[in-house]
This record gives structure tokens, C-alpha cells and sequence, in this order.
């Protein structure tokens, strides 16, 4: 059983930036592929990054590419999501969900475990 606690979401200004992090519970925090997630309000929840287990492959959806980072420490058991040029289209509730499994995964029919998400709000 992993257990997933998200902080570091916020209000930004449009341009600004924020760090969100996912912190788990357990001792084989590298054996799960980790991922974001967000839904915006009237929209179905998206992928918007997953890491590896060792943290060395990942994946971006489009509408991210090049402004997000997600990244893991491993010895600390914690899964970073780093957001810049935050645009209002990003505001949502975001979600870090673990998978079993050493790789990255894509669909959210992989993941097993979910957090309960945070805020984010960006304003024009």
C-alpha cells in the first residue's frame, strides 16, 4: 500500500512559476512509476508528466512540454513536479498517482494509487 500526499499548489500569476511535490509512504518508493495528473473544472483528468522508477525515463503531454519537469528523489521518497511560464489554461487540481511497476506509464488505467490532489489557480 503507497500512500501519496501532495503540497505546493497555489495562487500564481500567469508567467510565474511553482514546485509541487508528492510526498509516499513505503520503502520501494523506486519499484513505482510515478505520475501527474490534472482536472480542470468540466474537463476529464489528463496526464501531464510520468517519471520512471530510477527517474530516468519520462514523458510530457503536449500542452506542457518544455515548461513542466518532473522529477524524484528517491531516497526521500518524494516526486517533484517544477512548473514555469504558467499559463490561466493551466489552472486545475493536480493529482500524483504511483504505479507498480519500474517504468513510465501513460494511461491512468496503470496507476493504483492516487493522492488527493492539490490546487492550482493562475491568473491573467
Amino acid at each position: 500500500q503507497v500512500q501519496l500526499v501532495e503540497s505546493g499548489g497555489g495562487l500564481v500569476q500567469a508567467g510565474g512559476s511553482l514546485r509541487l511535490s508528492c510526498a509516499a509512504s513505503g520503502r520501494t518508493f523506486s519499484s513505482y512509476g510515478m505520475g501527474w495528473f490534472r482536472q480542470a473544472p468540466g474537463k476529464e483528468r489528463e496526464l501531464i508528466g510520468a517519471i520512471s522508477g530510477s527517474g530516468t525515463g519520462t514523458y510530457y503531454a503536449n500542452s506542457v512540454k518544455g515548461r513542466f519537469t518532473i522529477s524524484r528523489d528517491n531516497a526521500k521518497n518524494t516526486v517533484y513536479l517544477q512548473m514555469n511560464s504558467l499559463k490561466p489554461e493551466d489552472t486545475a487540481v493536480y493529482y500524483c498517482a504511483a504505479a507498480v511497476g519500474s517504468g513510465y506509464y501513460t494511461s491512468h488505467w496503470n496507476y493504483n494509487y492516487w493522492g488527493q490532489g492539490t490546487r492550482v489557480t493562475v491568473s491573467s
